[in-house]
């Protein structure tokens, strides 16, 4: 089940029927949860937060929420059904009320998301794997996990993006190939055969990824790997 970015003013602005949508929305995001499967769940309910927090807090919340290419004749009408609305105390105060419950509620659900995340990031090990380059927005992870022996390997490219006020780092890794993990095909030698097979970087920045537990590889490991390895090679550079 997914909410739209408006969900708590579409239809009746009742509480209760709001409530029973947010809380269908919220069981099945925690049942993924209860499941160890961390995303996109985590990020969409943090979104929504966000969303909710930002309605609170500004008034002019619908205008810019809705489609862009409405004519003048509906941004007016958009306008004017917005201007009733604030006028209107008691549909305010149901949409407060709806606002409020929903803001509390999706606080445990993310509270219940981050445990299970900060419990995989204390006990993920990242490494090194020989000698490392001056230049590591571009390289290799090596990621093993649980009891599983095959190590699976991923090609990393970490990319700065910057807006009016902020700048931030995404990383994209795309899959490669997958080892035995034994006495021959340690950390050490598949960043060989790597090197033998892809000659684009001569000496790579090779990490290893190395988390004790099975747990969804997809839905949460990756996600958390890809996110502390950004992280590790961010501190490795102020070091």
């Amino acid at each position: 089940m997914r909410l739209s970015e408006t969900w708590f003013i579409e239809g009746y602005i009742d509480f209760e029927l709001q409530k029973y949508r947010l809380l269908a929305y919220l069981q099945e995001v925690n049942h993924y949860f209860h499941e160890s499967k961390l995303y996109p769940q985590l990020s969409d309910t943090i979104f929504h937060y966000n969303n909710l927090t930002s309605f609170r807090d500004n008034k002019n919340f619908l205008q810019s929420h809705f489609p862009l290419q409405l004519d003048k004749i509906n941004i007016k009408k958009l306008e004017l059904v917005y201007e009733k609305m604030l006028k209107d105390d008691e549909v305010m105060q149901e949409l407060e009320r709806i606002t409020q419950y929903a803001l509390e509620e999706m606080k445990g659900t993310i509270d219940s998301g981050a445990e299970i995340y900060e419990t995989v990031e204390k006990q993920l090990r990242i490494q090194p794997i020989g000698i490392m380059p001056l230049y590591k927005n571009e390289g290799y992870m090596l990621l093993r996990f649980g009891n599983y022996a095959e190590i699976r390997a991923y090609a990393y490219t970490i990319t700065l993006f910057e807006q009016q006020n902020s700048r931030y780092r995404g990383i994209r890794i795309d899959y490669l190939d997958t080892w035995s993990g034994s006495l021959v095909n340690t950390f050490e030698q598949i960043k060989k055969d790597i090197i033998r097979l892809n000659r684009i970087l001569p000496n790579p920045a090779v990490y290893s990824v190395e988390y004790p537990h099975a747990i969804p590889l997809y839905e949460t490991l990756l996600p958390i790997a890809k996110r502390e390895l950004v992280k590790h090679i961010e501190h490795d550079k102020a070091a």
